[in-house]
Parts: structure tokens; C-alpha cells; sequence
């Protein structure tokens, strides 16, 4: 992952949590009111946000989904606030809150050092949370709170959608190392103050562009404000870094930043006049911007506090760093896989050379040697094939083990069949090759040892996964209905050159047993019992 450098402007909080879990130690019964679990101060078990919603509260399953929105982004407005936010749902009846949330900011101290979630608090206990409920305004208090000899500011967003109110947003904002605030500092708390009347409006966050906060640009990366026409009116530290990457000589305050955007990136003909209109901020949008210098992902949010776009954020990152290497993870995967399949085309090269040979054969015993070599180097290249056309070394064996199994039986078309019950599932490669060559030589065996020239007969192999999920295990079972063993034979001692191939492959390379006893009624049943990965 590539590493920025943010525009931090305060000591930082440490972790931050989106749905926190409230503390586990006690704490004095009634300072903050009881978690809602039957024990004042203490934390049971860690609470989700759907838990607390459906047990505490009447909201809608589509009331939910709006807070979950909200939460997956309001990681922006803690960082433009510099505050804490908690979330405070009514209860059912209406007479206490709970929180179902809580952010920390990236950008300054934090004011809550436990977690707030699950907390219940009685109505009237904080007059400004009912204030917010009852008239769906945004209120501010005029003196702070002290909290352990810290005075933290306190506001109350109300959370609205179509027209009701869900919630309040309580946003407290540790107020122990204020100070005369920079340029940037007033944009971020202007960029902020508009986002939450947006809040309150239940015109933020936008339905249907909920944002993977993970992989998109944060505050700290880079923040750029700008107009109703797009002019640029601030750029951070790191915002005008990101464009001097793309190939900006100048400043940017002050120039279109959806024309300036596009001057810089290649031209694309009729692209450009969308590049300007996205990275102008008339819409939520995500985009990248490359160019010979870098690439620069872009957010834009569409600034709307009383209805009217009277300007945009554009966060952006940048992500030269990450994208080289996901482009030579893309060129490494494309390499290993072009090796398999040219590994692949050169045993079937092996292959129809060993074939050829095979039928200028005068020894009956020299052409069925060679044959058998054909159909070990073919279940090899069936494995090659498969990983060629897969992003990472795992394969889907049952296909595999069907292609082997055709293979096979081309040694008695007609007489005898081949069938697969159960599932091998996923395999790694490693334990897929030698495993394709081990299910080779058992069927070849069953096919050539068990049944006479004109015999008619069934062979069926069977695949049970099973096993803990940290130490799986595959049980096979090749059973054929043919003349059974020999009278006094030990496949354990046995010179076949086909199961040592087994032995040697199962015990030695996959680390699993092998056996070969008598089946049940007539006929031979070889037991594979292999140790392999979880199948996921």
C-alpha cells in the first residue's frame, strides 16, 4: 500500500471505531447512564448497531439502511469537525436514547476515551439532544462541558430522512488544545458546518453512493473546496502536491478545476468535456486522473446545506505508488499464467512425441509403457491447463478429476465405466498435480489389473471433504467391481511401477495414506485419505 502524507493538524486519536462495542470494565452506575443490558457500567457482550436498533427501537428496516449509509461516511464529517460524534437513536417508547454509533476524528484529540455504544441515556438527561429531536434543528450549546478537566463543545445534528427525523448526531469537540485557526482549519470547519445542515436536511449521505471508505480518498489526503462554477476557492498542502504530480506548475486557487483537470490529464477527445463537468463537483462522483506523472483519485461531494449547490469538496489521494504495484501484481499473475500454459503445450508436446513413438513400437510391452507414459505427462498438463486459465494457484479439482477419469478410460472404450460421486473442491496446486498423476495410476491399474479383455464393469471413484476448518481432510475411494486381488498380495511390498508412483506421491509429497483391500461384494477398493486446506 502506498503511504501520504496528511494534513494533520492535531495529535491524533488513535483507533478509530465506526460501530464500537461499549468499554469492558465498570463504570459508576448512572455517570452516563446504563448500557442496556441489565447491568449499569458494564458491557456483557459487544452490541451491533442492527442488534441495538431492532431491540431498543421502532425504526424501519429502511431507516436502518439510511443510518448505515450515514455511518459509512461520516468518518468525513468527524475529520472536517475535529470532534467526536455519537449517534442517539429514541427508544421504542420514547423515553431514553441509545447510541448506536460512534466515530473518533483522525484529525484532533478525542473527547470520549470509552466507547459510547449501548449506552441508554433518559430523556431531559441532555436537553440538547431532545431539543434537536423535537424541532429537527441543529443546536448548538453556548458554554462547554468539562469531562475530566477537559472542556469539550457539544452540538446536536438531527438525522433526517423523507421529512422525519431519526436520530441526533451529538458532535463534541475537545476543545483542550484550540488555537487561532489557520486557513485550512476554517475551510475544513465551513466544509463541515455545511455537511451537517445537509444532515439535518436528509439530503446527506446520497442514496445509492455508499463509498468503500477503505480504498476512497479521506480528509487528510487531500481536500480541495471549491465554488458554484467549479473555481477553485482552497487547496491543502497534499491537494496541490497531487495536481504538481500530475504536471501543475502553478497554483490553483482560483482556476476551474474541472478544466485545469483536464488540460492536464491526456487528451481523450470528447471525454474531456465529461473530466470537466465530474471533476467540476455537480455530482457525487469517484474518479482517477492519469497522466505521465501519476495518478490522483478524486471524490467530488456536491455541497447542498439549504437546497442549493453553493459549491463542492473534492478529496482526493494520491495513488501512483498503489497502482504501480497493482499493475505488476496484474503482470506477475499474467506471467505465471502464460508459464502454465506453456508448461501445458509442452507436455502435450511430450505427449504425442511418446504416442508417436508408441506406434513404431514392435513390443506389445514397450508400446503399453509408453501409453501409460502418455496418459501420466496428459493428467499434468490437465492441471497446467486449469491453473493457466485461474488468478491464483488454487484449482477447481473436480474437473480436473473428470477430464482424468476420460482420459482413462480410453483403455477399454465401451466396457468398462468411469463415474465421480462427491466433490473434491478447491485444491492447491501443489497437492493438484501429484494428485491428478496419483488418481492416473489408480485408475489405469483398476482398468488393466481388475477386469479381463471381455469383462464389463464399473468404476467409481468417490471425494468426501470433511475435517475441522483449520485442518481439512479428502477421503477418496476408488472401488471397481472386477476379479478382486490376488490371493496373498500386499500393495504395500508390490514392484508395480504404478503404485509406487502412488505410494511414493501420497505418503512422501501430499503426506497422507494409502490402502488397497478388498470391496465390499467383489472387486478392489483403494482409500486415499489426504490432509488439505479449507475449501473456500
Amino acid at each position: 500500500m502506498s503511504i501520504h502524507v496528511h494534513d494533520i493538524l492535531r495529535p491524533g486519536s488513535g483507533p478509530v471505531h465506526a460501530i464500537a462495542a461499549p468499554h469492558p470494565t465498570a463504570r459508576p452506575a448512572g455517570s452516563i447512564g446504563s448500557n442496556g443490558f441489565g447491568y449499569p457500567g458494564y458491557a456483557p457482550h459487544v452490541p451491533s448497531m442492527n442488534d441495538l436498533v431492532h431491540q431498543h427501537t421502532a425504526l424501519s428496516d429502511t431507516d436502518l439502511e439510511w443510518l448505515h449509509l450515514l455511518v459509512s461516511e461520516w468518518q468525513l464529517l468527524s475529520d472536517l469537525s475535529f470532534a467526536d460524534l455519537v449517534l442517539w437513536v429514541p427508544t421504542r417508547d420514547g423515553t431514553r436514547y441509545v447510541s448506536v454509533a460512534q466515530m473518533r476524528p483522525n484529525t484532533g484529540p478525542t473527547s470520549y476515551q470509552d466507547d459510547m455504544v449501548g449506552h441508554l441515556v433518559p430523556r431531559g438527561r441532555r436537553p440538547l439532544l431532545d431539543a434537536a429531536l423535537d424541532e429537527g434543528r441543529i443546536v448548538r450549546e453556548g458554554d462547554p462541558e468539562w469531562r475530566e478537566e477537559v472542556p469539550v463543545r457539544v452540538e446536536s445534528i438531527p438525522v433526517r430522512r423523507d421529512g422525519r427525523v431519526l436520530g441526533v448526531i451529538a458532535r463534541n469537540t475537545n476543545l483542550l488544545t484550540v488555537r487561532t485557526p489557520s486557513r485550512l482549519e476554517l475551510t475544513y470547519l465551513q466544509s463541515a458546518s455545511d455537511l451537517a445542515q445537509m444532515i439535518a436536511a436528509g439530503a446527506f449521505p446520497f442514496p445509492g453512493q455508499q463509498v468503500d471508505m477503505d480504498a476512497s480518498p479521506r480528509v487528510g489526503d487531500g481536500l480541495i473546496r471549491l465554488d458554484a462554477e467549479g473555481i477553485v476557492q482552497y487547496a491543502s498542502p497534499n491537494g496541490l502536491s497531487a495536481y504538481h504530480r500530475l504536471g501543475l506548475a502553478s497554483d490553483l486557487v482560483g482556476h476551474h478545476l474541472g478544466t485545469t483537470t483536464a488540460e492536464l490529464a491526456p487528451s481523450r477527445g470528447p471525454v474531456d468535456e465529461a473530466l470537466v463537468k465530474v471533476a467540476s463537483g455537480y455530482a457525487p462522483r469517484e474518479f482517477e486522473v492519469e497522466c505521465a506523472g501519476g495518478v490522483i483519485q478524486l471524490r467530488a461531494i456536491p455541497l447542498k446545506p439549504k437546497g442549493v449547490r453553493i459549491g463542492s469538496l473534492v478529496l482526493l489521494r494520491d495513488v501512483t505508488e498503489l497502482r504501480r504495484r497493482e499493475r505488476e501484481l496484474i503482470t506477475k499473475d499474467a506471467t505465471i499464467r502464460e508459464i502454465h500454459h506453456r508448461v501445458k503445450n509442452n507436455l502435450q508436446t511430450v505427449a504425442a512425441l511418446l504416442r508417436l513413438q508408441a506406434r513404431r513400437m514392435d513390443s506389445e510391452q514397450g508400446r503399453e509403457a509408453l501409453n501409460e507414459a502418455v496418459r501420466r505427462v496428459g493428467s499434468i498438463a490437465i492441471v497446467h491447463e486449469t491453473l493457466s486459465q485461474n488468478l491464483d494457484e488454487r484449482v477447481e479439482f473436480d474437473e480436473i478429476a473428470d477430464r482424468v477419469i476420460a482420459m482413462v478410460s480410453e483403455i477399454s472404450p465401451g466396457k468398462v465405466t468411469c463415474r465421480r460421486i462427491g466433490r473434491f473442491g478447491i485444491l492447491d496446486a501443489e497437492v493438484a498435480t501429484p494428485l491428478s498423476m496419483v488418481l492416473t495410476e489408480v485408475l489405469q491399474n483398476a482398468l488393466e489389473h481388475a477386469f479381463a479383455l471381455a469383462d464389463h464393469g464399473t468404476v467409481e471413484v468417490s471425494a468426501v471433504r470433511g475435517g475441522s476448518p483449520t485442518e481439512g481432510r479428502l477421503l477418496i475411494t476408488v472401488t471397481d467391481d472386477g476379479r478382486g486381488l490376488p490371493e496373498g498380495f500386499d500393495p504395500q511390498q508390490a514392484g508395480n511401477l504404478g503404485l509406487q508412483i502412488v505410494r511414493t506421491l501420497v505418503e512422501g509429497e501430499l503426506g497422507g495414506t494409502f490402502g488397497m483391500v478388498p470391496a465390499p461384494g467383489r472387486g478392489t477398493q483403494v482409500v486415499l485419505d489426504l490432509p488439505v486446506r479449507a475449501d473456500k
